[in-house]
């Protein structure tokens, strides 16, 4: 879930969101200093040599938050829509499904949360990119230009896109968090406890167990869609010119101009700010989940069962 890191994790995403834009960009970027820079720069790390070159020192820090507001106003209820469908979704799942096809109501329910939010998260992604790669200088100037030259459908440009890469990504990521989980807990019970004891095999997990186990499945799963992401940027940024018809051809295009490895372009900085935004969001959502159920206690008795 991309978009989705939650607010604790958004200064993350941005930064080197602002890095992989710049990896990303190529000839067909707009002409502007971004492909100045980006041609010097293969890594977050060249990037940020070349803008201290460039800036006799100093990184203004302003570039790096490129998107921010739109970011803002996007990321919390697109979020709050993706959990609120999320959540009731696997909880349906899991009680009409076996107990050892618990991936497949994870797996399921991921991807119902993502499609639930795209509505929000697609303007957002685009309203955001079109920013990081210097085309607007605010968020409500982007809407409205896009709005102008584009019409509405130009707020959903790669929509399907944005769905081929961010319903396997949510699927993926929240399958393999909830099944790691499973496996933690019960890798970390003694065999014979768990006979005696079965209902400390169901406890719940700490904050910085949940930080890790959400950062392992962020980091696998950015890596594995690298390639969809890819994709789906450079539809999301090709803005009214349209270089690219479709998915198909934007894939044909990227091949025969680039090669396969482009398609593998911004995986470092997409690995580590999936990584770490998964712990934030994971951990948070999980000690917010725990505050809730204490609230609510038969309700935490059976989501507890029913999760482990």
């Amino acid at each position: 879930m991309d978009v989705d890191r939650g607010g604790a994790a958004m200064a993350m995403d941005l930064i080197v969101d602002a890095f992989k834009h710049k990896i990303y960009s190529s000839k067909d970027a707009p002409k502007t200093h971004v492909v100045s820079i980006s041609k010097k720069a293969d890594n977050p790390f060249d990037f940020v040599r070349v803008l201290l070159v460039r800036g006799g020192g100093q990184i203004v820090l302003k570039g790096l938050y490129s998107g921010l507001a739109g970011n803002l106003a996007g990321v919390l209820p697109a979020s709050a829509i993706f959990i609120g469908v999320y959540e009731p979704t696997k909880q349906k799942l899991l009680k009409s499904c076996p107990e050892n096809f618990s991936a497949l109501a994870h797996l399921t329910a991921g991807a119902v949360g993502g499609a639930a939010s795209s509505i929000i998260r697609v303007p957002t992604e685009v309203v955001k990119q079109r920013m990081q790669t210097g085309h607007f200088a605010s968020a409500p100037d982007a809407v409205r230009l896009i709005v102008a030259k584009e019409g509405f459908k130009g707020l959903f440009a790669g929509y399907s896109s944005f769905l081929l890469r961010d319903l396997p990504f949510d699927a993926i990521q929240f399958c393999l968090y909830e099944q790691l989980r499973i496996g933690y807990k019960l890798a970390t019970v003694n065999k014979i406890l768990r006979h005696f004891f079965p209902l400390q095999a169901k406890r719940d997990l700490s904050d910085p167990e949940n930080a890790v186990i959400g950062a392992f499945a962020g980091a696998i799963t950015g890596a594995v869609t690298t390639p969809l992401d890819v994709i789906k940027t450079r539809l999301m940024t090709q803005g009214a010119g349209n270089q690219y018809r479709s998915i198909s051809h934007c894939v044909g295009t990227i091949l025969k101009d680039e090669g396969p490895s482009a398609f593998l372009k911004g995986m470092g900085p997409r690995v580590l700010w999936i990584g770490i935004g998964g712990s934030i969001f994971f951990g948070v959502l999980e000690r917010a989940k725990q505050l809730l159920a204490q609230r609510r206690p038969e309700d935490h008795d059976s989501y507890s069962g029913k999760l482990n």
